[in-house]
């Protein structure tokens, strides 16, 4: 149990995990604080907090658990402007999508206090943005990844592997370099193929006619291209040298595809899409049970 929850960022994520912590009873308290002032304001009137801050220092102010759930570009000038009124007893935890580049700001801005700050990656979300779409069973069944440092506390990892675990989440650790480089590949990379995607058929001539003719299979494959701009502009630059590698990746695989159409070499087609299909149809998202 938690005495007070300081939320820096009241939108989706920040919104619907101070929904569960109350739900599941881990905290007494929820200040908190959003840049936009109308967030904040909504953000009390829903209950998703309890106590509405002028400034993100208010907001952790007198707070054991302080969860930054800001843009990963954001979070650095967040622990600049909290980092004199935190305790060595106080858990400090973001939500960005990327790691590296938090961790790095949380060591060049807390120096000898980053061991009270654990970077983690819930596995969850939506295309739909704002603390109006706070969702209370938004992390239940879900990965939550974790990437301690060397420095990290031991105690405070241990708060932080319980309390996503209250909440319903499997708890995975990586360091943040493999972190990066996995979620480039399975998260950053087909967010920019399905933006790359809705954006090659749009600038055509006959683009909204072919949309008007797309079906179901259109619509999975993309989906995640209605995602939050800024959010994704952020999380695609935070991490461009690991998404940059991924994409070379993929445009070696699908030049190779071209190649075989282009050679009419239809056998070996279709050898490499059922190499595919196999693979797609043997895995499986993972979900605690």
């Amino acid at each position: 149990m938690f005495d007070q929850l300081g939320l820096i960022g009241c939108g989706l994520m920040g919104g619907s995990f101070a929904l569960a912590m109350k739900k599941a009873g881990l905290v007494k308290k929820v200040v908190g604080y959003s840049k936009s002032p109308s967030t904040t304001q909504r953000a009390l009137q829903m209950g998703v907090i309890d106590v509405e801050a002028p400034s993100a220092l208010l907001a952790a102010s007198g707070s054991d658990l302080v969860l930054i759930a800001v843009p990963v570009a954001a979070i650095e000038s967040t622990l600049k402007s909290i980092k004199h009124i935190l305790s060595p007893e106080t858990l400090v935890m973001d939500v960005g999508s990327t790691k590296r580049n938090v961790v790095d700001a949380a060591r060049r801005v807390l120096k000898e206090q980053v061991g009270v700050f654990v970077a983690a990656h819930p596995i969850a979300g939506k295309e739909l943005s704002g603390v109006e779409h706070s969702d209370v069973t938004l992390y239940q069944n879900k990965q939550v990844i974790i990437t301690p440092i060397e420095r990290t506390q031991t105690a405070q990892l241990n708060k932080a592997t319980k309390l996503w675990e209250a909440l319903g989440c499997q708890v995975l650790k990586m360091s943040p370099e493999a972190h990066d480089s996995a979620y480039a590949a399975v998260s950053h990379l087909p967010h920019l193929i399905a933006f790359a995607m809705m954006n090659a058929i749009t600038d055509q001539p006959n683009g909204r006619e072919y949309l008007s003719l797309a079906g179901m299979g259109f619509r999975d494959f993309t989906r995640i291209a209605a995602s939050d701009s800024k959010l994704w502009t952020d999380v695609l630059m935070a991490n461009r040298q690991e998404l940059l590698a991924q994409s070379r990746h993929f445009q070696k695989a699908l030049h190779a595809l071209e190649r075989l159409m282009q050679a009419e070499q239809a056998d070996q087609l279709e050898h490499e899409i059922d190499r595919a299909s196999l693979t797609r149809a043997q895995w499986k998202m993972t979900q605690r049970k």
